[in-house]
């Protein structure tokens, strides 16, 4: 499967790199530059693409409405970012560069972090995030402790909500599909002087799905996942805006099986994800100064429900558990804007409350930071200079049962260069650090559930970890493409280990790890190069780890895989059709095999390749009464047999259709 992944790859570039430098100004739009596109996610203020030292990943607004995902960790997965683990029903971890969100969705605990609009979602699940009302996502691959604290190692996929603008929008969508899909959606979006808004509401329905064996997969079905989204704001003073958003995910009745070997047939979930912002930002009339100053509060909430004695593996108790994490903060940031510097510093609070049935039943963190970065531009702004600092001071405490408080802090560098060899073309070197806290259980935990007693250990650090980065970039109208090359260095890695008393375990900073590999995009539109009409525009993104081992154990690091790509063609006419055939491709990786028992043992998991397939087209368009679309998706179209985790396999061939208005 590798050497017929491989061939298609080079053919891909080969055609197209030989069309591109064979035809090199045919065309105006070859003036244009991908690089000058706007970034918010790097340096937490607009800047363009161009001055960014980091390699950033963009999902733009025309890709989320032809993507066949309905969830932000399918988008994720469908655009080869990296790892995604994803269970039947409303679980998704998602990885970049070897790391990954909490699996449990707890995302203090995870080494991947997930922001909405700057701040941070509440959540490590990207299932829980729907894509209706999202304007773009921006991805940064690599360290980014310094721009948003703890968990942020492997990267910040930052998802931003839409905003309404003068051109009014209406839509209303409605899709059914195979194993019983429903799925019904309706939005608007506009701006009335200086009043924005913009706001959707999705609702969906499945039954049990069969796998690409053909095997009815019980119980993986779901009575509801809702999803209601609002972003509004008002502009009292020319560049001062005060904005209000709110975003509310519930579920019901989600199935929980167990593997497909032990279907469980009546366990099930009802989870859900709450969260409301307030946030004014602003600047002056010539734009020397901005600031922007912001309150947030989610809620992160699962149920477990294990009614009867259904399971194989005879474990119900019926006695449902539960989890929620609460969080509120608040961010205060200013920045200064010269000729050719830019500095930018100000503060994060965050505090979460975590409670759950399994201990510790609660704690708390609080964590309260300082930084300060910025760039300077030098030799005709050519060359950009970037650094940063910022300082976290943690609180974490055991409340029940009884622990301790206990408190730490930690220190994020990060420091780059990025040289404009032409408009077009750009290097790039940087170096970061970044950090995960210890969490409250391996801080401050003093409890016996059993024969062993586990005590919290307070001289823990925060694992931390050390990356170079090179990279290039180039853009120039049709052709676009970005080569990265990443070392890191893991360390202080917290692993649990027998305690100094009889019968007594506890954790300590001893594992290590380390971490390279290669990252590259290329897409190139042979239809404008060729002067055609219409786009049609082949693609690629890979990611290919050359190194992923553990270093006390000298193996490779599990459930990390060795190639992530995504890769197809995209067509659009620019008035009303558009087609997109991708193709997700998630190599080998090693796996504890938990699903054939004690003593468990790790095994091998294979690759293999996930296919969609898209089709839009508009059916009629009226003036002043808007236009009616039909959407067509085939996911899985070759009928793929595959798990993201073993022993859960995914949906066989489906198909979906829908019809959309728009207005």
């Amino acid at each position: 499967m590798k050497q017929r992944f491989f061939m298609f790859l080079l053919f891909m570039i080969v055609i197209s790199s030989g069309i591109s430098f064979a035809e090199e100004e045919t065309k105006d739009r070859t003036d244009i530059t991908e690089l000058d596109e706007v970034v918010v996610t790097a340096g937490r203020i607009k800047e363009k693409k161009k001055e960014i030292i980091a390699n950033v990943t963009i999902i733009d607004k025309e890709e989320i409405q032809t993507s066949a995902a309905k969830d932000l960790g399918e988008l994720l997965s469908e655009n080869g970012v990296g790892y995604s683990k994803k269970y039947p029903g409303t679980s998704n971890v998602i990885g970049i560069r070897g790391f990954r969100t909490d699996i449990f969705g707890d995302e203090i605990q995870g080494h991947v972090l997930i922001t909405v609009n700057g701040r941070r979602a509440g959540t490590g699940n990207a299932a829980k995030i729907m894509t209706k009302n999202i304007e773009r996502v921006e991805i940064i691959r690599g360290p980014a402790s310094v721009q948003y604290g703890s968990a942020a190692m492997g990267g910040v996929v930052n998802v931003i909500t839409k905003r309404g603008t003068e051109d009014t929008e209406i839509f209303v969508e409605v899709l059914s599909g195979s194993h019983g899909y429903d799925e019904a959606s309706a939005g608007f979006s506009g701006k009335v002087k200086n009043f924005d808004f913009s706001t959707s509401f999705t609702r969906s329905a499945m039954n049990d799905y069969v796998t690409g064996d053909g095997d009815q997969y019980l119980n993986t079905g779901y009575d509801k996942k809702q999803d209601v989204n609002l972003n509004a704001g008002f502009e009292f003073f020319p560049k001062n805006r005060i904005g209000l958003m709110y975003s509310n995910f519930d579920t019901d009745h989600v199935g929980l099986p167990e593997y497909l070997s032990q279907q469980d047939l009546d366990d099930f979930k009802e989870s859900g994800l709450d969260s409301f912002e307030i946030d004014y930002e602003g600047a002056t009339s010539n734009d020397r100064f901005a600031w922007n100053m912001k309150y947030f509060q989610t809620s992160d909430e699962e149920t477990n429900f294990d009614p009867a004695d259904s399971d194989p593996s005879g474990y119900d108790d019926g006695i449902p558990t539960s989890s929620e994490a609460d969080q509120k903060g608040g961010q205060v940031q200013g920045s200064m804007h010269l000729q050719n510097t830019t500095i930018t510093a100000g503060s994060d609070w965050t505090h979460y409350d975590i409670e759950g049935d399994y201990a510790p039943q609660k704690s708390e963190y609080d964590n309260l930071a300082f930084f300060i970065f910025g760039k300077h531009k030098l030799f005709s702004q050519r060359l950009v200079l970037s650094g940063g600092l910022r300082y976290d001071d943690f609180t974490v405490e055991i409340i029940k049962p009884a622990g301790s408080t206990e408190s730490l802090d930690n220190l994020s560098p990060k420091f780059g260069a990025a040289y404009l060899i032409s408009d077009s073309l750009k290097v790039r070197a940087n170096y970061g650090e970044a950090f995960s806290v210890p969490s409250a259980k391996q801080l401050a935990y003093d409890y016996m559930p059993g024969s062993i007693r586990y005590v919290g250990n307070p001289e823990l650090k925060p694992e931390k970890s050390q990356t170079y980065e090179l990279g290039i970039d180039y853009s120039k109208g049709s052709l676009n493409s970005s080569l990265t090359y990443f070392y890191t260095n893991f360390k202080d890695k917290i692993e649990t280990i027998p305690g100094p008393g009889v019968d007594e375990m506890t954790w300590d900073n001893l594992g290590k790890a380390t971490l390279e590999g290669i990252e590259g995009t290329f897409s190139y539109d042979v239809g404008s190069r060729l002067n055609w009409k219409y786009e049609v525009k082949p693609y690629v993104s890979i990611v290919y780890m050359l190194r992923y081992r553990d270093e006390e154990t000298k193996e490779d690091l599990k459930e990390t895989s060795d190639i992530n790509a995504s890769y197809g063609i995209s067509i659009s006419d620019y008035d009303g059709f558009s087609a997109k055939l991708n193709f997700a491709f998630t190599g080998e990786m090693t796996v504890t095999d938990y699903e054939s028992g004690y003593p468990y043992r790790n095994v091998t998991k294979e690759s293999f390749i996930v296919s969609d397939l898209t089709v839009k087209k508009r059916l009629i368009k009226v003036d002043r009464l808007g236009g009616l679309s039909l959407k067509g998706e085939i996911r899985n179209l070759f009928d793929e047999n595959y798990s993201y985790a073993k022993g859960y396999p995914m949906p066989g061939r489906s198909l979906f259709l829908g019809l959309r208005y728009d207005y």
